[in-house]
């Protein structure tokens, strides 16, 4: 796989309530990616990225909502997900600093 292709599937960590249940509960972590992204090419960016063991990578696309603003009607875009779970004792700490 291309190694600059690898660096743009990851957009960023979700950090919300459910994402931090779920990474503790089944040691998954949650990720938004680019809408093309595949789960070997997911799998192969998260392991070059924070050098840890994935397991198994689940992707789930989220519609965008309709929504009116004012008197217009509008939408927000859609959303890829991908659900990152590590080898068991692997971990990914995001407070950490980067060098």
């Amino acid at each position: 796989m291309n190694q600059e292709r690898l660096y743009n599937v990851l957009i960023g960590p979700i950090v919300s309530e459910k994402s931090t249940m779920i990474a503790d509960k089944n040691e998954q972590i949650a990720f938004r990616v680019v809408q093309d992204a595949t789960k070997t090419e997911v799998k192969a960016a998260v392991e070059m990225l924070f050098k840890v063991k994935v397991d198994s990578v689940q992707i789930l696309n989220q519609k965008g909502k309709e929504k009116r603003f004012g008197r217009f009607n509008g939408r927000r875009s859609n959303v890829r997900k991908a659900y990152v779970n590590l080898a068991p004792g692997q971990e990914i700490n995001f407070a950490q600093e980067v060098k």
